[in-house]
């Protein structure tokens, strides 16, 4: 929710440039920190969505890793698998949206997203 303070919107709502790295999960305004994937133009209200589908990942990541050393669970009905799979595809989805020229033709040419007509 929105607060207006003497007509000055609490909420920055302009976009900044942000630089995304896949397998840390890290969203980093400079892009000389470290190596990134994706270069986007994000809200703060975006890039705290983002962060969030980051660390449902790794959460469920973390509960695959430990469900792997079941052995009588089979990996391919494994509702934990599916939640990873399922949020980095929300992820990319957000990427696509939110990024550079760069970032959609390669989410594009890869086919990382599952959907992608339903984005255009």
């Amino acid at each position: 929710m929105k607060r207006i303070v003497k007509g000055v919107n609490k909420v920055d709502q302009s976009k900044k440039t942000y630089y995304v790295t896949i397998s840390s999960g890290e969203i980093s305004q400079l892009s000389t920190a470290s190596p990134w994937d994706y270069k986007i133009e994000a809200t703060d209200e975006d890039v705290v969505h983002l962060r969030e589908y980051f660390e449902q990942s790794y959460s469920s990541d973390w509960q695959g890793f430990f469900r792997a050393h079941v052995p009588y669970l089979e990996y391919h009905h494994d509702p934990t698998n599916d939640a990873v799979d399922d949020t980095m595809q929300k992820v990319f989805k957000m990427i696509y949206e939110l990024g550079d020229e760069e970032a959609r033709e390669h989410i594009k040419s890869q086919n990382i997203i599952t959907k992608i007509g339903e984005l255009e």
